[in-house]
């Protein structure tokens, strides 16, 4: 048993070091190209990017946070009906395809009502 045990961890940490060293190898070559320094600009930039946006008050992060989870409820909420009152008349194309229309007609009316 001894021995599974130290031939297992010897395998471990084989897959390591081997593993440690190709992406040791990648890295080095990455920052011979000058990829790291390119990687480090564009990461300092951004930063100074960050810095110049208008970030939301505690408050409007809430508020933006509720009004988001209760659309989609309510469109979840409508997708489950549409999908009860078609799965009913899935096996009658004619009216599975009058109840979309039907649908359509009612938003399109509802919209240009607004």
């Amino acid at each position: 048993m001894r021995v599974e045990v130290e031939r297992f961890f010897v395998s471990n940490w084989t897959h390591i070091l081997i593993w440690a060293a190709v992406i040791g190898a990648l890295f080095g070559y990455l920052w011979w190209q000058g990829q790291v320094q390119r990687l480090a600009a564009y990461v300092a930039e951004t930063r100074e990017e960050l810095k110049k946006c208008a970030w939301p008050s505690w408050e409007e992060l809430k508020g933006s946070t509720a009004l988001i989870i209760i659309m989609v409820a309510l469109l979840g909420g409508f997708v489950v009906v549409v999908d009860a009152a078609l799965f009913k008349t899935s096996f009658h194309p004619l009216v599975q395809a009058a109840a979309i229309v039907a649908v359509v007609v009612v938003l399109n009316f509802k919209s240009t009502r607004q």
